[in-house]
């Protein structure tokens, strides 16, 4: 039986830059991912925005992205917002994934690939859940588990346009139930997407894309289609995330934006928290110290994002879509989504 410190559930982001901290601070730590490679069944977009940009250095990311393009679902009349500062950035999570691992590695972490959880082989004083939106690692801690999830599937592709890199965001009920379908391209890569409520879908997903492609002015593939998707997370951060004997990180704590579904920024700087928490409570034993890892506490900074996503899954039929645009065409609507898109 091989022990260890801490035993980290996931390689994605969140589990891998957990991993990589608490390595760096001396604790003997593990990581186990089931894939076979952190470049398959990758499920984020990669889409990182100014706040990450601003605060972390990170490898492997696509040209800048400062104009975001609203539609209604008629594709009439488009609401332009552009900002004088470089906004988002696409990833190349299969790269970003690959250098996660070696930083990891290089601190100290051991990350075993195909490799299941529970964990037969090894024994850990404490455990981190970073296994995506359907985590086991809470329902064996005894912790809270996402109930609110959208499902999305997304193709990305290499593209040769050479246009002014934007990102183009649909709301239309018919296709995207309760979210959006987008279009972002770079100039060097697209990804084509849309996510929704599964409940609410009328068609398989792989449908649902190819008449949004059909329907939308999409860019022509210059090479190889990958396609991912999965669950998303939108409820919010989970109130009961941390426990004794281990806690949540990244998408399985429900660390994405309930409205935009954004969690890359979540997960970088939750990882932090939990690492700096993890640590002192393993020095010190003293259960104190989890409450600073407080679920409860702070969801307060997405109460009205929680609002506006309730808001949005109100929005059944393309007809108040329609409604609604006209709202975001004056002058307090498109401050108020500046004010959600650029910040």
């Amino acid at each position: 039986m091989d022990t260890v410190d801490v035993l980290v559930v996931g390689a994605g982001l969140a589990g891998l830059t957990t991993a990589r901290l608490l390595a760096q601070a001396g604790l003997d730590v593990a990581v186990c991912e089931r894939r076979t490679s952190v470049g398959t069944g990758i499920r984020t977009t990669g889409i990182f925005v100014r706040r990450t940009l601003d605060d972390y250095d990170l490898p492997h990311l696509g040209p800048a992205v400062r104009r975001v393009l609203l539609y209604p679902p008629s594709l009439r009349e488009p609401v332009e917002l552009v900002s004088e500062r470089d906004e988002f950035r696409v990833g190349d999570m299969e790269n970003i994934y690959a250098a996660a691992v070696r930083d990891a590695e290089r601190a100290g972490a051991r990350v075993n690939l195909d490799s299941s959880y529970p964990a037969r082989s090894t024994q850990a004083r404490f455990t981190i859940g970073a296994d995506g939106a359907r985590s086991t690692v809470a329902k064996n801690l005894g912790l809270d588990v996402n109930r609110r999830l959208i499902t999305g599937i997304e193709e990305v592709y290499p593209v040769r346009t050479g246009s002014t890199p934007t990102f183009h965001c649909v709301v239309d009920p018919r296709l995207a139930p309760g979210y959006i379908a987008w279009v972002v391209d770079d100039g060097e890569h697209a990804h084509v997407g849309l996510a929704g409520r599964p409940d609410r879908f009328s068609a398989p997903l792989p449908q649902l894309l190819q008449r949004f492609r059909d329907s939308f002015p999409t860019p022509e593939p210059a090479g190889p289609v990958r396609r991912r998707g999965g669950p998303i997370p939108v409820g919010g951060l989970l109130r009961r995330i941390v426990s004794p004997e281990g806690l949540l990180v990244g998408d399985a704590a429900g660390a994405v934006s309930p409205l935009t579904a954004g969690g890359l920024d979540p997960c970088m700087r939750m990882s932090e928290l939990a690492a700096s928490v993890t640590f002192d409570y393993l020095r010190s034993g003293n259960r104190y110290v989890l409450e600073h890892y407080d679920g409860a506490a702070m969801r307060r900074r997405y109460l009205l994002r929680s609002q506006l996503r309730r808001g949005l899954s109100l929005v059944r039929g393309p007809g108040l879509a329609e409604a609604a645009f006209a709202l975001l065409r004056t002058s307090p609507g498109r401050a108020a989504a500046r004010r959600i898109l650029f910040t």
